[in-house]
């Protein structure tokens, strides 16, 4: 049976409800899906928009993600809601920080993708989550940070610049039409980042709707972590989780 990948499609993988422990004490509630017959190459780790805007671990190119690069890019894909944050998965413990405290929130993160032996982390940040992996995620064995339309609001100039000579990879997606940072905006506020890659988007908006902007950013973050895996199919053959 062949079937268009698109929308809320599920592909083959194991998924399991997991729980993260903060240093502060706090319990964070996620979901790790990996390949269903194979170990993973790589393992994003997702930070999701801003919560007091809607944003959540299942905000649609994180859960995307989660329902399609396991089968189709051999990757481990980690999504959690940040202190405060509900979604269908549950509520995690505490109250949203502004972006302060939620650096323990990333380190619980990775400490349990240190835990699972999980191999090769990259954190993929969309919006507030890019302002995240900026703050915090040179503090981390990662091999990069993919940043989705980052506003850089509360990453300062002094965040980014200080990504500056790092051998990890820093990588943003900049959306034609964003609602905070376009790229050419973004070429600036970059500039202190010689090494980063800048990746302007055509015709792209800040929450990425639609399926080909979706594919379009799944793209991008397999070419950075698994190239390998590319082109992405546009159709599964075979069976499909049970609903």
């Amino acid at each position: 049976m062949t079937t268009e990948i698109r929308g809320p499609l599920q592909l083959p993988a194991r998924r399991e409800d997991i729980e993260l422990e903060t240093i502060d004490g706090l319990t964070l509630v996620g979901e790790l899906a990996t390949p269903a017959d194979k170990e993973p190459v790589a393992t994003l780790v997702t930070l999701h928009p801003l919560p007091t805007a809607g944003g959540f671990m299942d905000s649609h190119v994180l859960r995307k993600a989660a329902a399609r690069l396991p089968a189709l890019a051999d990757l481990a894909v980690l999504r959690f809601n940040t202190r405060g944050t509900e979604s269908p998965r549950g509520r995690s413990e505490g109250t949203f920080d502004g972006g302060h405290a939620e650096a323990f929130d990333v380190a619980a993160a990775m400490a349990f993708v240190t835990a699972r032996g999980l191999p090769r982390p990259w954190l993929v940040g969309w919006s507030f989550g890019t302002e995240l992996a900026l703050k915090y995620g040179r503090d981390h064995d990662i091999e990069g940070a993919i940043l989705l339309s980052p506003p850089l609001h509360r990453a300062t100039d002094d965040d980014v610049a200080a990504w500056a000579g790092e051998s990890r990879r820093l990588i943003a997606l900049i959306p034609e039409f964003d609602d905070y940072l376009r790229p050419d905006e973004a070429a600036k506020r970059f500039r202190s980042v010689p090494q980063m890659t800048l990746v302007p988007v055509e015709g792209g908006k800040h929450l990425w709707v639609g399926e080909t902007q979706t594919r379009r950013v799944l793209t991008e973050i397999v070419a950075a972590v698994n190239p390998g895996a590319l082109p992405l199919p546009t159709e599964w053959e075979g069976p499909l989780p049970s609903a």
